[in-house]
């Protein structure tokens, strides 16, 4: 069933993507009418948690930032299946880092780098930042339940010579590459939740507690490795532009959990400038109310 529902799908994903921008994104404000006004995707979800962290904001102002978000929502999943298709080339015009030279710096103190972002703008296209590396990227991801989409996804990210590699694979594998001395830069996406257990750390995001993904830290103070951010705009509909935001060259020098709460004080400044391009549709916040006292 999981192979038919690829081949069924694929070919309609492959059309998409070869087609012009204009028309991609004629398509995704039918798509927004869809998705907002006939399914209502998640609504609920996006209201309660726009609400809970923009208190401030009236009924009216969280209406027009939900309907904002949904339009973005429509342009992200197209623009990723656009990736399909899109050159380097084109990559390049789109998705444009400022501050390249942070990313050359920062190889050049031989040590492996973590790139930590979360899911705001585009972290898509930001498989861009391969074609300004001399180390090995890697992006850590979660494995999609149908192999067959899974293994599409992957072919996607290595055409960029991005390897994609599973949340239980990355120790592993960057262990391997520190101890044969191949320097990485790996992407973690951090600002989604983990599951609970009495070991989480529970940070305050946006306001209120939450447990945290702790991963990227723990891995740069064991491994000694730089940890930086990526801080993305999204400056119109298909462009955007990233800055490498460097956290610290020293982790061990930081307390524990004090580099996970620098991430989400950089992810805080984005959607407080701009709330619209963030992941809402996600139960960032689900677990709030069982936050220790």
């Amino acid at each position: 069933m999981q192979f038919l529902v690829y081949i069924l799908v694929y070919p309609l994903l492959w059309f998409i993507s070869i087609l012009p921008f204009r028309v991609l994104y004629f398509l995704s404000d039918l798509f927004y009418v869809l998705l907002y006004y006939i399914i209502g995707y998640r609504k609920k979800v996006v209201s309660k948690n726009l609400a809970l962290v923009l208190p401030k904001k009236s009924k009216k102002e969280i209406k027009t930032i939900e309907k904002a978000f949904y339009k973005h929502l429509c342009d992200m999943f197209l623009e990723m299946v656009k990736t399909m298709s899109i050159s380097n080339t084109e990559l390049n015009k789109r998705f444009d880092i400022v501050n390249v030279e942070e990313l050359k710096r920062l190889e050049s103190l031989n040590k492996s780098v973590i790139i930590m972002f979360g899911h705001y703008a585009s972290w898509e296209w930001a498989i861009e930042l391969q074609n300004h590396i001399n180390f090995e990227g890697y992006a850590v991801y979660k494995k999609l339940a149908n192999p067959y989409f899974d293994r599409l996804v992957r072919n996607i990210r290595s055409k960029f010579k991005t390897t994609l590699i599973s949340t239980k694979e990355t120790i592993n594998t960057i262990n391997e590459n520190e101890n044969k001395g191949v320097k990485s830069v790996i992407a973690f996406l951090s600002d989604q939740s983990p599951r609970l257990s009495k070991e989480v750390y529970w940070g305050e995001f946006m306001g209120v507690k939450v447990p945290c993904f702790t991963g990227a830290e723990r891995l740069a103070k064991k491994l000694d490795l730089n940890i930086a951010f990526l801080k993305v705009k999204k400056l119109r509909r298909g462009f955007y532009q990233a800055e490498v935001v460097t956290l610290a060259e020293h982790p061990k020098d930081y307390p524990d959990y004090k580099l996970t709460d620098i991430f989400l004080r950089e992810v805080e400044k984005q959607i407080h400038e701009a709330p619209e391009y963030y992941f809402w549709t996600h139960k960032r916040w689900k677990h709030h109310k069982k936050a220790p006292e």
